[in-house]
């Protein structure tokens, strides 16, 4: 048991070899017939983009497999994907019978963390395939996630991190799945603590493509009380940018020593009014505004 802690605590390099040269555990490189692999079940990628399997097998047809596929034996002629599903896949519709692989020695455990590293290496996941197989290796194993991260080589923060992501409404995590937000958007709705505010401000941020400060500070309003369940993104967006004009006015206002009006519609256009009492508040006006010409 020692020996095999071992082996998996040594980092990235000793699990999987991301070039041409045979990892330890691995044969030379063998001609397996397609027929004869099966994809791997515990595979962490669950997506994969039809036109970019095409445009693979185009390739693939032209130039053939550059990276072997890594696989271990699961029968005397039977083989199971270890990393390169991708590449079987393209191989099977550029028409290959056989493709070029290495055959290593793995067990369920190592299979699964093999695959994960292989495609992080690539980033070829996306954030919620990760934290799925984190919390799988977690489940599945018994492992702590300082363990897990000695293991695979990741910071037990990050690995923390990703895990937080599956606290997440269904739907925000199928958005984060497919890139409609990014990692920011999410660590910001994480800080709320409401499933149906995260739900609403989800919605806001791909009808309005909210930045990440913009949701930072949605959820700050609601953690201050001032963004309840009834209150749009939408509406509070509205209300921060009030009260922004708020400031700006005052400090024009100021500047030139008279009330100053803003209008804005929904596009963001707008104007910005100086009032004056006569003429010769006007010429002031003009006289402050001729000093600013650059």
């Amino acid at each position: 048991m020692a020996q095999h802690r071992n082996a998996l605590g040594r980092g990235l390099g000793s699990l999987i070899s991301m070039d041409d040269t045979p990892a330890k555990g691995s044969s030379a490189i063998n001609d397996i017939n397609l027929d004869r692999i099966t994809p791997n079940p515990a595979q962490p990628r669950t997506t994969f983009d039809e036109e970019a399997l095409e445009e693979l097998a185009a390739s693939i047809r032209e130039l053939g497999i550059i990276q072997p596929l890594s696989l271990r034996k699961t029968g005397p002629d039977s083989y199971q994907i270890i990393a390169g599903e991708r590449r079987y896949r393209a191989a099977r519709m550029a028409g290959l019978t056989s493709v070029p692989a290495y055959i290593r020695t793995a067990n369920d455990s190592e299979l699964t963390e093999m695959a994960l590293i292989e495609n992080i290496q690539r980033e070829d996941l996306n954030a919620i395939e990760i934290a799925l197989t984190f919390k799988k290796l977690i489940d599945q194993y018994s492992l702590t996630q300082e363990r897990l991260s000695e293991r695979i080589g990741k910071k037990r923060a990050t690995i923390a991190n990703f895990l937080r992501l599956l606290r997440l409404p269904a739907e925000v995590q199928l958005g984060l799945r497919d890139k409609r937000l990014d990692m920011g958007h999410a660590r910001a709705l994480l800080s709320i603590d409401n499933p149906s505010i995260q739900l609403k401000i989800y919605k806001e941020i791909i009808r309005q493509g909210l930045s990440v400060r913009k949701v930072e500070e949605l959820a700050k309003a609601y953690q201050q009380g001032e963004l309840d369940k009834n209150t749009t993104a939408e509406k509070n967006d509205r209300q921060y940018a009030s009260h922004d004009f708020d400031l700006l006015k005052k400090h024009l206002s100021n500047a030139f020593q008279t009330p100053v009006k803003f209008s804005c519609d929904k596009k963001g256009k707008g104007s910005i009014t100086f009032s004056f009492s006569n003429e010769e508040d006007l010429a002031r006006l003009i006289t402050l505004f001729d000093t600013l010409k650059p």
